[in-house]
C-alpha cells in the first residue's frame, strides 16, 4: 500500500480530501492527515473568533471519515527526506510514499525587536482562542492597537469595533491609504466606516520597537493595553527551514507540478507554495485541484500535465461588522449590505458541503 500523507488539515489539506473520498482514491492508497487538532478550522473567521462576535465552535468542520483515512494528531517537527519519514514531537514518525505539506503561514514580524513577545496574533485557532481571551478581559477605555491595514487588520478591527465599542481602536498601516491593493474608492468606503465608528487610522507608521503595554511609531511611543499583530506571514518554518529555492516570503518555488525540484514526492500547497496570488483559501483550493490530477496521473504510471493553466480567483470579500462588507468580483468593487450578504453566503455554502 502507498501512503499519502498530508500535512495540516486546511482549506488545500480538504480540498485534497474532497476531491479523493471518498470513492476516488485507489485501491491501493491509503492517506494519514496530520493535523495540531482534530478538527478543519475556518481561518478566514479567526479574526470573529479574537473579537468575541461567535463561538469557537463556528469556526470548526469535522474532517470526513473513510476506511483508508487515518487522523493523527500531532505536530511536525521535520522531514526526514532521505528516510521519508514525518518526524512528530512526542511520537512516532510516520512513513510516506507522498508527501503534502500544507502547513500554513506564520506572522512575520520583520525584525521588529519585541514584536514576536509582547504582541498576539490571530494565525492560528490556539493564538486567536488567546487573542479573544486578552481582548474580552479588558476593561472599558481600553486602547487596543492593531499593527497591519490588510484583510485581517480591516476585519478584526471593524469586528472589535461592533463587538466592543468601550474600547478605543488604533489601527496602524504603512500606507498612505488602507487596503492599498484595492480601489481607491473602495479603501475610502472602509476608511469613512472607520472614521463613523471611532477607530483611528494611523497611516504611514512605521513600527520600529515593541514592548509590553507600548509601541514605537517612527521611534515615538504609544502607550497601549493590547497589541495585535496582523503585518505580514511568512511560510511555516518546517518549510522555510527546506534546503530550496524560495521567494522573499520563505515560500518555496515549485514545478509547474507542484512538487519540489530536486523530489517528485514532495508537493507543498497553500500558503508555504510561491504561486503569483497572495495566499488565500480559493488559491489552495484550486492548487489542491491540480495537486490531485498530478497524483492520479504518477499513481497509474502516467506522465503528468506539463503545465496547468493559471488558477482564477473568483474575488476577495472583507467584512466591516456583521452589516456590512467590501470586495472585489472579478474587476468589479462592491460595498455596504450586498458585500455582507455574498460573503456570509460563501461561508454558509462552504461549511454546509464540509461539515
Amino acid at each position: 500500500m502507498r501512503n499519502l500523507v498530508i500535512l495540516g488539515g486546511g482549506y488545500g489539506g480538504m480540498k485534497i480530501l474532497s476531491e479523493l473520498l471518498p470513492n476516488n482514491l485507489p485501491e491501493d492508497v491509503t492517506i494519514t492527515l496530520v493535523d495540531r487538532v482534530p478538527y478543519h478550522c475556518l481561518k478566514t473567521e479567526y479574526y470573529a473568533l479574537a473579537a468575541g462576535t461567535i463561538s469557537d465552535k463556528e469556526v470548526r468542520v469535522c474532517f470526513p471519515e473513510h476506511p483508508r483515512l487515518n487522523i493523527k494528531f500531532g505536530e511536525v517537527t521535520g522531514i526526514a527526506r532521505e528516510e521519508k519519514k514525518v518526524l512528530l514531537k512526542d511520537d512516532e514518525p510516520i512513513n510516506y510514499d507522498d508527501l503534502i505539506i500544507g502547513l500554513g503561514c506564520e506572522d512575520k514580524y520583520h525584525g521588529v525587536p519585541g514584536a514576536d513577545e509582547f504582541t498576539y496574533s490571530i494565525q492560528s485557532i490556539g493564538k486567536s482562542r488567546e487573542t479573544y481571551s486578552v481582548l474580552n478581559n479588558l476593561p472599558p477605555g481600553s486602547v487596543v492597537s492593531i499593527v497591519g491595514a490588510g484583510l485581517s487588520g480591516v476585519e478584526l478591527a471593524s469586528e472589535l469595533s461592533e463587538s466592543r465599542d468601550d474600547l478605543k481602536i488604533k489601527l496602524f498601516d504603512r500606507g498612505k491609504h488602507i487596503l492599498s491593493s484595492f480601489p481607491d474608492r473602495l479603501s475610502k468606503y472602509v476608511e469613512n466606516w472607520f472614521n463613523r465608528h471611532n477607530v483611528e487610522i494611523i497611516n504611514n507608521s512605521n513600527i520600529t520597537k515593541v514592548e509590553e503595554k507600548r509601541l514605537y511609531n517612527h521611534d515615538e511611543p504609544i502607550d497601549c493595553d493590547v497589541i495585535v499583530w496582523t503585518a505580514g506571514i511568512q511560510a511555516n518554518k518546517i518549510v522555510r527551514d527546506f534546503p530550496e529555492e524560495k521567494d522573499n516570503m520563505g515560500r518555496v518555488v515549485l514545478t509547474p507540478q507542484h512538487n519540489l525540484k530536486t523530489d517528485e514526492h514532495i508537493y507543498i500547497l497553500g500558503d508555504c507554495a510561491s504561486l503569483p496570488h497572495a495566499p488565500s483559501a480559493q488559491l489552495a483550493e484550486g492548487q489542491a485541484e491540480q495537486i490531485v490530477e498530478v497524483l492520479r496521473k504518477r499513481w497509474n504510471g502516467e506522465e503528468p500535465p506539463a503545465s496547468f493553466p493559471p488558477i482564477k480567483l473568483k474575488g476577495i470579500l472583507g467584512s466591516l461588522g456583521k452589516k456590512q462588507g467590501f470586495g472585489m468580483m472579478g474587476n468589479s468593487a462592491i460595498t455596504g449590505r450586498v458585500a455582507r450578504l455574498i460573503k456570509s453566503g460563501i461561508l454558509w455554502m462552504y461549511k454546509y458541503h464540509n461539515g
